[in-house]
């Protein structure tokens, strides 16, 4: 998941020229990803899923008595899955704020 800060600092500056009127055709080219936001998304929600995955595969071992898999490790692999999960949920709530934002905007 990479978003490049150039990118989006073009895009602010495009914006910027456009609300004020100027001519926007002397910005520099931007290069576009081959990925949109909706995989970016997609791939971030895989990563949180396969943490989850190898927390829950660890914890299950760990259980069953399997020396090869550490209380810490369970318990790294479980707090990563957690912390992962909870950033995710974070976003997801900014995203439905800015929704709400913006649909209560007059047109």
């Amino acid at each position: 998941m990479d978003i490049t800060n150039n990118s989006l600092y073009a895009q602010m500056q495009g914006m910027s020229l456009e609300a004020a009127g100027n001519n926007i055709t002397s910005l520099p080219k931007v290069n576009q990803s081959s990925s949109d936001f909706g995989n970016m998304l997609q791939d971030a929600v895989k990563s949180v899923n396969e943490l989850q995955k190898d927390a829950g595969a660890k914890k299950t071992a760990f259980e069953l008595g399997d020396r090869s898999v550490t209380l810490a490790e369970t318990m790294i692999a479980s707090q990563k899955a957690g912390i992962a999960f909870e950033a995710t949920v974070q976003v997801r709530n900014k995203f439905v704020e800015a929704y709400k934002e913006i649909m209560s905007m007059p047109v």
